[in-house]
């Protein structure tokens, strides 16, 4: 009989290690199989929560936030795209040409949660690819409502909520509790509410945690 699994997916969608992250977790979950039966929660996390809707240049925005120099930027984008051909999850090769607020997508998530069983983890694959493989902006309301069209989800409710604030303290109240559970950086795997688990693993370290968790 299969263990259930609460899977509590904390990430943003302009995060490239929750892409690899989940691409990981979700090969793991494959590899298991039967073994487990698992609940998968995507909860919000904004890396960067003030910043404007016309979002800024991406070289420039990780100088000024990390310090590191286009060389090392370039790199490490490599690194990115190289562990996620390993996967099966596609960066551009010209990378991303800028950040954007990614607030209406979280709350286009959450809605998408009560939308009916795989629609928040359609929606959520949807964003990343958009994002990190079209090149698209997350913060823009036309592409964030082509992408909710494209699950399944309602376009007409995503331009009324999107149009509103509906969502807006559910986002902000979730994104606090994980603050203050000490969540800081993302992703951040956390499975049956105890087993944490930080950053874009290797699969073989979400299989071996799902196994253990369900032969307990």
């Amino acid at each position: 009989m299969a263990a259930l699994v609460k899977i509590d997916f904390v990430s943003d969608v302009s995060c490239p290690w929750c892409a690899i992250g989940l691409a990981a977790l979700e090969a793991a979950l494959q590899r298991v199989g039967a073994q487990v039966r698992a609940e998968l929660h995507f909860r919000p996390f904004e890396l960067n929560p003030q910043m404007g809707q016309e979002g800024q240049d991406i070289t420039e925005h990780l100088t000024q936030k990390y310090g590191s120099t286009p060389s090392q930027q370039l790199q490490a984008r490599e690194h990115i795209r190289q562990r996620g051909a390993e996967i099966g999850f596609v960066f551009r090769i010209e990378g991303r040409d800028r950040i954007y607020n990614t607030f209406d997508a979280h709350r286009l998530l959450h809605w998408s949660a009560l939308e009916g069983e795989g629609k928040q983890a359609a929606l959520k694959r949807a964003l990343l690819k958009a994002y990190f493989t079209d090149g698209e902006n997350p913060s823009s309301h036309t592409v964030l409502v082509r992408l909710a069209d494209s699950v399944g989800l309602s376009s007409e409710r995503a331009i009324a909520i999107l149009a509103s604030d509906e969502f807006a303290a559910d986002v902000r109240q979730e994104q606090q509790f994980y603050l203050q559970a000490g969540i800081h950086s993302v992703p951040a795997v956390i499975i049956n509410d105890r087993h944490l688990i930080s950053g874009g693993q290797p699969v073989e370290v979400f299989e071996q945690a799902l196994r253990q968790i369900a032969d307990a």
